[in-house]
């Protein structure tokens, strides 16, 4: 029998992506969720934070731990670091699953705003983050939950605040830069399997290009949630995502 196609997960300005055990719930694949440069394992990392670098992070760890072509799967900013990967190393991907990703600085709201805090005000704008997940969930219009607060308090204390601001400061800086569309449409001209997911309520502010939306597989919206889905509905996160990867797997 075929040997399932490996499934990499890139988390987003805050990860991991592992609070929601994708790997119990995708089942058919092996399931992957590395941290990126200065976030929970990598915490301890001296390397700059960059977009490029993180997607050279990714590059060299699907060579030493996964070690054959992979889908990639990117949350928000990490969609985007899931792009610059395909682009740099398109022997090790065989489709992308772009979740909500950024694609220009229309997509960096919150980046922006973190990016032009100072050190002190960001201090204290993460601490009032850290220190009241419900609020964090209220403000996406998500329905608290006991599980939904727990996932929501470890994803906030996952990584230091000096990370999370570096990684905005480099999402504005890298993607207002216009080689980094080039990049991007030299993956979809490539052909590399491309698919795109979003949220419900989240969907209409995703600003995707015009020639991304032609060269995806397929565009599909979960139905009920917002821009972090997997943690409002895991289960049916997860069951989409299977469903793209078998779809790569049978192209």
């Amino acid at each position: 029998m075929k040997k399932a196609t490996p499934l990499v997960m890139i988390h987003g300005l805050m990860g991991s992506l592992n609070f929601y055990a994708p790997r119990e719930r995708i089942r058919s694949v092996a399931v992957h969720t590395p941290d990126l440069i200065g976030y929970g394992q990598m915490k301890q990392s001296c390397d700059e934070i960059t977009l490029v670098g993180q997607a050279m992070s990714v590059v060299r760890y699907l060579k030493e731990q996964v070690g054959e072509p992979c889908v990639l799967l990117g949350h928000s900013v990490g969609g985007a670091v899931a792009m610059l990967v395909a682009e740099a190393a398109p022997e090790h991907v065989r489709g992308v699953i772009n979740v909500e990703g950024n694609f220009t600085l229309a997509d960096a709201f919150w980046c922006r705003k973190i990016a032009g805090l100072s050190d002190e005000d960001w201090h204290a704008e993460h601490e009032r983050l850290v220190n009241d997940p419900e609020g964090w969930l209220r403000n996406g219009d998500i329905t608290l939950t006991a599980q939904r607060v727990a996932w929501a308090r470890e994803t906030l204390a996952n990584q230091p605040r000096e990370t999370i601001q570096a990684m905005a400061r480099a999402v504005v800086a890298e993607t207002s830069d216009a080689d980094y569309l080039a990049r991007i449409r030299s993956v979809t001209e490539r052909g590399t399997a491309l698919f795109l997911l979003a949220g419900e309520r989240s969907a209409s502010g995703w600003d995707v290009p015009d020639w991304v939306r032609a060269a995806a597989r397929d565009y599909v919206v979960q139905q009920r949630v917002g821009h972090m889905m997997m943690l409002e509905d895991p289960d049916e996160f997860c069951h989409i995502v299977e469903d793209m990867v078998d779809r790569v797997e049978r192209a």
